[in-house]
C-alpha cells in the first residue's frame, strides 16, 4: 500500500477532496500531494499513498505545463470564470495584424523571470491568514509582487475574443495571473477561463486515473495500481543497496556512493520480481557515502 498515484480532476472538486476520495480507495488516512490545483482547474495531481507520503518532498515537479483558455473583455476578482466582474472593456480584434503583434509583444513581456502579483483569491498568508479567506470577507487585498519563471507560451490559438495556450512555467506560477496580465498588457482586460495541468515534471495526464474509479477499497484491493516513486525520482541518481548496505540503512547508518550526484534514491531488488524498490533517499557526505535522510526499509514502495 506504498506509492504513486496520478488522479485526473475534474473540475469542481478541491485536491483535498481527491486526497479524500484516495484516502477511501486506499483505505488509509496516509495521503499526500505534490502540488494543488484550483477548483476550477482540470488535470493532472500527483498523489503519494502509505509510506511513500515521506519522498514527496524528493518530488521533481518541474516544470508545468499547462493549457489554458485566456477570454478577454472581462477581468474578475478571482483571475478566473468563478469569480465577479471587476472591469470590462473591449476585447482586441485579432484579426489586426498590429494587435497580432501586440499580442506576440505582451507574450514576450511575460516571459522568463518575472515579477507577478499572485491573485487575491489565493493560498498566499497575510499577517498568518489565507489571502483568499480575507478576499471572501470583503477586506482588500494587497499581495506583494514575486519572482516566477515562465518558460514558454505555445501553441497559440486564436478564436474570436479567446486565447487558447499551453504554458510551460516553473511552480509558484499563476497561470490565472499571467492571464490577467496579458489582458493588461493588450489595453483590454482578460481572466482564465479554462486551465488544465497536463504535466508536471515526468509526470503526465495521459497516465492519471479519473476519480470515477477510485471506488472506496478499490486501491486497497490492487483494482487501481499504484506506481514506482521511480516515476518522479529520474531527476535523482539511483544506488543500488547489496544485503550489507541493506543493514545499515535499516540502523540509520550511512552507505557507500557508487553513483555521483548530490542526492540518491537508494533502492533494493525484489528477489521474487527483479523490480527495483525504493527503500530510502540519501546525501552524499564528504567521505564519499550517503547519509539516510528518508528510510523506508520493511515498506514496500
Amino acid at each position: 500500500m506504498n506509492g504513486l498515484l496520478y488522479v485526473d480532476k475534474p473540475v469542481g472538486l478541491t485536491s483535498h477532496d481527491v486526497v479524500a476520495i484516495v484516502r477511501r480507495a486506499a483505505r488509509t488516512k496516509r495521503v499526500g500531494h505534490a502540488g494543488t490545483l484550483d477548483p476550477f482547474a482540470t488535470g493532472l495531481l500527483v498523489l503519494a499513498v502509505g509510506m511513500s507520503t515521506r519522498l514527496l518532498p524528493y518530488v521533481d515537479g518541474e516544470p508545468k505545463v499547462y493549457d489554458a483558455v485566456i477570454r478577454f473583455g472581462v477581468e474578475t476578482d478571482t483571475d478566473d470564470a468563478t469569480g465577479g466582474t471587476t472591469v470590462a472593456r473591449v476585447a482586441p480584434d485579432f484579426r489586426d495584424p498590429v494587435v497580432r503583434a501586440m499580442l506576440s509583444d505582451a507574450i514576450v513581456s511575460l516571459t522568463g523571470r518575472i515579477a507577478q502579483v499572485p491573485p487575491a483569491y489565493s493560498a498566499k498568508h497575510i499577517n498568518g491568514e489565507r489571502s483568499h479567506a480575507l478576499a471572501r470577507r470583503g477586506q482588500g487585498v494587497a499581495l506583494p509582487p514575486v519572482e516566477v519563471t515562465v518558460h514558454d507560451w505555445s501553441q497559440l490559438e486564436v478564436v474570436d475574443d479567446r486565447l487558447r495556450v499551453r504554458i510551460t512555467c516553473a511552480g509558484g506560477t499563476y497561470v490565472r495571473a499571467l492571464a490577467r496580465d496579458l489582458g493588461r498588457a493588450m489595453g483590454s482586460a482578460a481572466h482564465c477561463l479554462e486551465l488544465r495541468r497536463e504535466r508536471s515534471g515526468m509526470a503526465d495526464v495521459v497516465d492519471a486515473v479519473p476519480v470515477t474509479v477510485l471506488r472506496p477499497g478499490a486501491i486497497a484491493e490492487s483494482l487501481v495500481a499504484l506506481r514506482s516513486p521511480l516515476d518522479v525520482l529520474q531527476g535523482m541518481s539511483h544506488e543500488l543497496l547489496n544485503e550489507a548496505a541493506l543493514r545499515d540503512l535499516a540502523q540509520g547508518r550511512t552507505v557507500p556512493a557508487s553513483v555521483p550526484g548530490e542526492r540518491a534514491a537508494l533502492l533494493a531488488v525484489d528477489p521474487h520480481t527483479n523490480a527495483r524498490t525504493v527503500v530510502g533517499i540519501g546525501a552524499r557526505t564528504t567521505n564519499n557515502r550517503w547519509q539516510p535522510k528518508v528510510v523506508l526499509l520493511g515498506e514496500a514502495s
